[in-house]
């Protein structure tokens, strides 16, 4: 299976690509830096020009996106749409661009997180823009094309991620990349759609 890898030089998209390579998929990496192609996933036209690139391929998995971590009273209107672009609207986009380009039997692996439903201080736009794309997910999965379909995978905080955080996620149970990689290729060889697989 040809897939599309988008965030591949993260944590994450580093993990996926070797549990996809694995079992024999063909991946073709796309991110702003160090990938087989560019793209700017909160750019419409970078998307558009990502699919025409990379032609045909049976699945999308996306393991990028950001939002501003920033306590709500100093939030501006600015950094919500940012958010909200940076995680929801992209991959949102991925979708709505790449249902007509990929096969029937083509699927869509998205990327929420924790904060969906386990808010943390400075944490907002996270929990909000998670929760909007895990809504996507499930409204999309009935008006997706024939029997292409659409999950998103929603991890805790990794292990290999700690030290980065700090004591954000103190408290929380960390697990290894490796099992939010699983997920995604539950999500790739699967038959499911419109899930939100959680790996906590």
């Amino acid at each position: 299976m040809k897939v599309l890898l988008i965030g591949a030089n993260g944590t994450l998209g580093r993990a996926v690509h070797a549990a996809l390579a694995e079992r024999g998929h063909d991946v073709v990496t796309a991110s702003r830096t160090g990938a087989d192609l560019y793209v700017d996933i909160t750019d419409p036209d970078s998307i558009r020009a990502l699919y025409e690139q990379a032609g045909p391929v049976d699945a999308v998995a996306n393991a990028a996106g950001w939002v501003p971590w920033r306590p709500l009273g100093e939030l501006t209107t600015a950094d919500v749409r940012a958010g909200l672009e940076g995680k929801a609207v992209s991959q949102i986009e991925l979708v709505r661009q790449g249902m007509d380009r990929l096969p029937a039997h083509g699927s869509f692996t998205l990327v929420t997180g924790i904060l969906a439903r386990e808010p943390l201080l400075t944490g907002s736009m996270a929990s909000l823009a998670n929760g909007a794309v895990e809504a996507f997910v499930r409204a999309a999965a009935i008006e997706l094309p024939g029997r292409q379909r659409v999950n998103a995978v929603s991890p805790t905080v990794f292990e290999e991620s700690l030290d980065a955080y700090g004591d954000t996620f103190a408290g929380f149970d960390a697990v290894p990349v490796r099992r939010a990689a699983a997920a995604y290729v539950k999500s790739v060889e699967g038959h499911r759609t419109g899930q939100v697989f959680r790996v906590e």
